[in-house]
């Protein structure tokens, strides 16, 4: 369940920089994707319907001039998801391992501690000395 939240924290994140990889990343990417729906999972949905159909020919006719091609829809969608996902694999690699997290620098001490540390210091000397 991790990968889903990450995955919605991506997806809603609004990094000019994950965005500007996930456009040109996504660009190259979206004709290989496309060429995976068309050819390797339309033919999965003719092979369970059974009629050799693929998914942008599947359709719901109302009318004679009104038909909404649901097909092409998913088709679309589910290229969409793929892409992301893809995307979404490779911002979370370049994170990882090309730009690595800064580290958080220690916290300035306080005034109140530096004036404590001088007050330990001077009764270290002065019981020294005695």
């Amino acid at each position: 369940m991790h990968f889903v939240q990450d995955f919605k924290d991506f997806i809603n994140r609004g990094n000019m920089m994950d965005l500007a990889i996930g456009v040109i990343i996504g660009g190259a990417f979206s004709g290989l994707v496309k060429s995976l729906t068309v050819n390797l999972i339309n033919p999965l949905v003719g092979l369970f319907t059974g009629k050799g159909s693929t998914l942008s020919s599947m359709k719901w006719v109302v009318s004679k001039h009104l038909t909404f091609t649901y097909g092409a829809f998913l088709n679309d969608l589910i290229n969409f998801f793929i892409t992301a996902l893809v995307v979404f694999f490779l911002i979370k690699f370049i994170h990882k391992f090309v730009i690595q997290p800064k580290k958080e620098a220690a916290p300035a001490p306080s005034d109140e501690l530096l004036v404590l540390q001088d007050i330990k210091k001077l009764l270290e000397q002065q019981s020294q000395s005695k």
